[in-house]
């Protein structure tokens, strides 16, 4: 009977991430399709590339994290734990894209993984308020669980037309936001550096307001208001906070974690796009195929280099190797 070689990678749940910024990606181009009829076929393009992502990435962690036996220890884990929300809120968007093709099938999907979601983010507050976790541990990726996936999911929900629920999930996620984001500022002011490997995750800081904007034209049917106004106040600072980081982050070693730029910058591409729309901006059109054209090559260029860091075999982190123990010969 032929062994199994054990992996020699420890794959962690930022792995998702690269399912959810090419499903940030979809969503730019069906901004575009709904906002200035935008060719539709690429957001398709998207949708199916995301689903596929995501259910090999799927597989490929759960063999890994069951091998390594990391099954109990791996939502607990107060680095990457947050990341595994993501197994569940990218289902989300995918009933979405899915639906408009086969509405039954796309709501079922939604459902499933709202209630996942829901049930996900619940579980770890409950987690990190018992927990003895120091301040130092946390990062922008605890946004993940409740934030991002009660905005999403209450854009989700406008998009299929549950008003009630889209006000309900908006709710939860601002008030996570709210909260959360006052912890993890007064972290990122206050404490010690974020380790290289999570220093892209600051990139996450941007997504509250553009996904949170993103939620409320789709709940109040892309008007421009108050709420949209002052979502866009604080994007603005978000925007130009990443501009400021960007020497930071080009002094980080590529991995994994980049992928955190992908959704968050995705989701500020879309919410330009509905700018452009609500404002009526002149040359609208040639505006938005400018969001899209920047959007698309630089999610390019991060699958590119995830590709050479795969082929490369520098891409994903490997499990530390013991080293050698040194058995003395006998003598006599």
């Amino acid at each position: 009977m032929t062994r199994t070689t054990p992996s020699p990678y420890r794959l962690a749940p930022n792995l998702f991430g690269i399912g959810f910024g090419i499903a940030g990606l979809a969503q730019a181009w069906s901004a575009a399709a709904d906002t200035v009829a935008a060719p539709a076929w690429p957001s398709y393009v998207l949708w199916i590339l995301a689903a596929v992502v995501w259910l090999v990435t799927l597989v490929a962690y759960l063999r890994n994290v069951i091998a390594q036996g990391r099954l109990r220890s791996e939502v607990p884990n107060p680095t990457t734990g947050p990341f595994t929300a993501l197994a569940v809120i990218v289902p989300m968007l995918l009933g979405i894209g899915l639906a408009p093709h086969a509405r039954t099938a796309g709501e079922i999907v939604y459902a499933v993984a709202l209630v996942l979601t829901v049930l996900l983010g619940g579980w770890l507050t409950s987690l990190w308020i018992r927990s003895d976790t120091e301040l130092a541990q946390w990062h922008p990726g605890y946004f993940l669980p409740t934030v991002a996936g009660g905005l999403i999911a209450a854009a989700c929900s406008a998009v299929l037309g549950w008003t009630t629920l889209s006000h309900v999930m908006l709710g939860y996620g601002l008030i996570c936001w709210f909260v959360l984001g006052s912890i993890l500022l007064l972290r990122l002011f206050t404490q010690p550096a974020l380790p290289p490997a999570l220093l892209p995750t600051m990139a996450i800081e941007l997504a509250p307001p553009v996904v949170a904007g993103n939620a409320w034209f789709a709940v109040n049917g892309g008007r421009l208001d108050l709420v949209a106004a002052l979502l866009a106040g604080y994007a603005v600072l978000m925007v130009l906070v990443q501009i400021g980081l960007a020497g930071t982050y080009r002094r980080v070693p590529f991995g994994p974690g980049h992928w955190a730029f992908a959704f968050s910058y995705a989701a500020a591409f879309t919410n330009g796009v509905h700018w452009l729309a609500v404002e009526h901006v002149r040359g609208q059109k040639a505006l938005t195929y400018l969001v899209l054209a920047i959007a698309t090559l630089a999610f390019a260029a991060l699958a590119a280099r995830t590709v050479v860091g795969l082929v490369r075999h520098d891409f994903l982190p490997r499990l530390p190797v013991d080293p050698p123990v040194h058995v003395p010969r006998p003598t006599g």
